[in-house]
C-alpha cells in the first residue's frame, strides 16, 4: 500500500500526489531530529486529568500591544476559569520566534519555574495569536505533556464571539446527555481518501458500534452518505443539528493551484478548506454564520486544515526521495504551499471561521502541516495496517464528555512513543560505535518511526483545551434519591455508603453532602469552592465523592449478581 497525502490543487481538485509514494521510500527519511516529546513530569498524576482545581489552567500571550488586546477581550473567560479552579490564571507573555530549543528550555524553565509550587503550574494552556506571535513549535514543544489549545482570529471581534460562545455553553449545557459521533469521508475516488475511508473511518464506525452495543460508547453513532450516496448538502444538513456531538471527517485539504498562489491574501483565505470532489469544497464562508456543530468538536483530517507552518520537514525528504530516482514530480509542487519568503506562518481561515461562529464548534483538532495516511495507518515492506485506534481513543474520550485536551493527548502519546523508539535506537548504534562495532542502522524503521512522529505531532488543538461537550449529565438532570434512599432501595447497609471509621465529621446534611458530590462531579462548581461555600476542607470534600462513587460500584455490582 502506498503513502497517501491529503492534498488537492485549489484550481482542479485533483491530488497533488496522484498515486501516492512507495512504502519503501521511508527508508530514505531524514535522520530523527529528536524532539523533547516524552512527558518529564505530570502536574497532580494522582488527580483527575478533567478536574481544573487540580491541574489548573493559564493563557500564553504574545508580547506587546497585541497581546494586551488579545488578554482584555478573553477577560471573561480567565474570570470563569479562575472561579471553576478556585485559584487565579496564571498568564505567560512570550515573543515571536521562539522555536526549537528555545522553546524547550522555555517550558523547562518557566512554565516549569522552581520558585512556585508545582500544584499551581497550569497544566490546561490557551494559547493567543498566529503562528508568527507564538510559535508552532512552542505549542507542539508543550504538547507532550501539556493540554494546550490555540485561539488565533483575522479580527479582534471573532476573539470576542468565541469568548461568549464558551460561556453561554457551559453556563447553559444542552440538556441532552448523550453525544452524537458524525463520520464523514469526502468519497471523491481518489487514493487517499479510499484508504482513509477503509483504514480508518469504516473501522472506527464498526469498533464504536460494536462497543456501543456492549454499553460501553456513550453516543449515537451516524455515517454521514456512504462511498455511493454522499454529498457535500448532506454533511451540512447533519452539522447544523442543535445536539452537540463530535465530527470525524477525512478529505483532501486544498493546497495550491497549479500556477501557485495569486497572493498571501488568497492563500491564507482558501488553503486547507475541505475538498469536496471537482468544482466543490468548504470554505470559511460556509461555516461562518450557519449553524455548524454548534457546541460540538470537530477532527478534521486534511493537509494543512489546521493552519500553514513556515517550514515543513518533509521537503528534505521529499527532496532525498527525487535525488533517489523516486518519481514523485518536484518536490516543490508538493511544498508549493508553504509562505514564500517573507510572508508570515498561519492558522487556516476554515477553522477560525468555525470557532467565531456562535453556532459553531467550541474546537477543531486539525493538522498544521502535509497529513499523510500515516497517521491512521501502518505502511512497511512487507504489510500495512490500518491503526484507527490512535483516532478512537481521542473519539472516545470526546464524546464520554472529557476535556478537549485531555482527548488529543491520547492521540498525542503516540507520537512521544515514536520518539522515544527512536531515541532508543540512536542510543543503541552510538553504544556499538563507542564499543568499536558497527551499527546494524535499520533505515526502514527508522523511516516509520520518523514519518508516524511527524505526522501524529502535526495535529493541533485550536480552541481552549478545557472546554468539552456541554452535555448535561443525567445525574445531574434527573429526581436522584437521596443517600439513606438509595441505600434502602438496594438493601445496602448505610455503612456501605457512608463508612463509620471515616475520618471526617458529617457536618452538612446528607441531601447537602450529595448535592455538593454531584456539583463537583458534573462541573457545575469548582471542588475549592464547594469546599469553601460548605465549610468543610477539600480533603473531605473528596472523601464524599469517594464514598459516594464506591456506594454506586457497590450498587450496580449487587444488581449485576441479581441479573437486575
Amino acid at each position: 500500500m502506498n503513502l497517501e497525502l491529503l492534498l488537492a490543487h485549489a484550481d482542479d481538485h485533483r491530488p497533488v500526489l496522484e498515486s501516492g509514494l512507495r512504502a519503501d521510500s521511508l527508508q530514505h527519511a531524514p535522520g530523527p531530529v529528536l524532539q523533547n516529546q516524552t512527558p518529564t513530569h505530570l502536574w497532580d498524576p494522582g488527580g483527575d486529568p478533567n478536574d481544573l482545581a487540580s491541574q489548573r489552567w493559564g493563557v500564553i500571550a504574545p508580547e506587546g500591544a497585541a497581546g494586551d488586546r488579545l488578554l482584555a477581550i478573553l477577560e471573561p473567560l480567565r474570570r470563569w476559569r479562575a472561579q471553576q479552579q478556585g485559584a487565579p490564571t496564571r498568564c505567560y507573555r512570550v515573543p515571536p520566534g521562539l522555536e526549537g530549543p528555545q522553546a524547550v528550555r522555555w517550558k523547562n524553565t518557566v512554565l516549569r519555574d522552581e520558585s512556585i509550587p508545582e500544584q499551581e503550574w497550569p497544566r490546561y494552556l490557551l494559547v493567543l495569536g498566529d503562528l508568527d506571535q507564538v510559535s508552532l513549535e512552542l505549542q507542539q514543544a508543550l504538547g507532550s505533556d501539556v493540554f494546550v489549545g490555540r485561539l488565533a482570529f483575522r479580527e479582534e471581534q471573532q476573539l470576542a464571539a468565541y469568548v461568549d460562545k464558551v460561556l453561554r455553553w457551559e453556563r447553559a449545557p444542552s440538556p441532552e446527555s448523550q453525544a452524537r459521533s458524525l463520520f464523514f469521508t469526502a468519497h471523491d475516488g481518489t487514493a487517499a481518501t479510499q484508504v482513509g475511508y477503509h483504514q480508518l473511518v469504516l473501522p472506527s464506525l464498526q469498533a464504536c458500534r460494536a462497543r456501543q452495543q456492549k454499553g460501553d460508547f456513550h453516543a449515537d453513532i451516524h455515517e454521514v452518505g456512504g462511498p455511493e450516496d454522499w454529498s457535500p448538502q448532506e454533511l451540512l444538513e447533519q452539522a447544523a443539528a442543535a445536539r452537540p456531538g463530535v465530527l470525524l471527517s477525512v478529505s483532501h485539504g486544498l493546497g495550491a493551484p497549479r500556477q501557485g498562489w495569486s497572493s498571501a491574501t488568497e492563500q491564507q483565505s482558501l488553503q486547507g478548506a475541505m475538498c469536496l470532489g471537482p468544482g466543490e469544497h468548504l470554505r470559511a464562508a460556509d461555516v461562518a454564520s450557519r449553524p455548524f456543530l454548534p457546541g460540538g468538536l470537530w477532527v478534521y483530517l486534511a493537509c494543512f486544515g489546521g493552519g500553514t507552518p513556515h517550514h515543513s520537514p518533509y521537503f528534505h525528504w521529499l527532496r532525498r526521495l527525487q535525488e533517489s530516482g523516486a518519481r514523485i514530480g518536484r518536490p516543490e509542487a508538493v511544498l508549493a504551499s508553504l509562505p514564500r519568503a517573507g510572508q508570515p506562518p498561519f492558522i487556516a481561515a476554515l477553522p477560525q471561521a468555525a470557532l467565531a461562529n456562535p453556532n459553531g464548534p467550541l474546537a477543531l483538532v486539525a493538522h498544521v502541516d502535509l497529513a499523510w495516511s500515516y497517521g491512521f495507518s501502518d505502511v512497511d515492506t512487507t504489510s500495512s495496517r490500518g491503526r484507527p485506534s490512535r483516532f478512537l481513543g481521542l473519539l472516545r474520550e470526546l464524546v464520554e464528555g472529557r476535556r478537549v485536551g485531555v482527548g488529543l493527548s491520547t492521540l498525542l502519546r503516540f507520537a512521544s512513543e515514536a520518539n522515544l523508539e527512536l531515541t532508543m535506537m540512536e542510543d543503541r548504534d552510538a553504544t556499538e560505535l563507542a564499543a568499536g562495532r558497527s551499527a546494524a542502522r535499520d533505515s526502514a524503521r527508522r523511516g516509520h518511526l520518523w514519518m508516524m512522529r511527524q505526522d501524529v505531532s502535526g495535529y493541533v488543538l485550536l480552541g481552549d483545551p478545557a472546554v468539552r461537550l456541554p452535555l448535561t449529565p443525567a445525574v445531574a438532570r434527573d429526581a436522584t434519591p437521596s443517600l439513606p434512599e438509595v441505600s434502602a432501595l438496594l438493601g445496602l447497609p448505610a455503612p456501605a455508603l457512608a463508612p463509620a471509621s471515616s475520618p471526617f465529621p458529617l457536618g452538612p446534611g446528607v441531601q447537602a453532602m450529595e448535592e455538593a458530590v454531584v456539583e463537583m462531579m458534573t462541573g457545575a462548581e469548582a471542588p475549592r469552592a464547594i469546599a469553601t461555600r460548605l465549610g468543610v476542607s477539600l480533603a473531605e470534600l473528596r472523601h464524599w465523592e469517594r464514598v459516594f462513587r464506591d456506594a454506586g460500584r457497590a450498587a450496580l455490582a449487587s444488581l449485576s449478581r441479581s441479573g437486575g
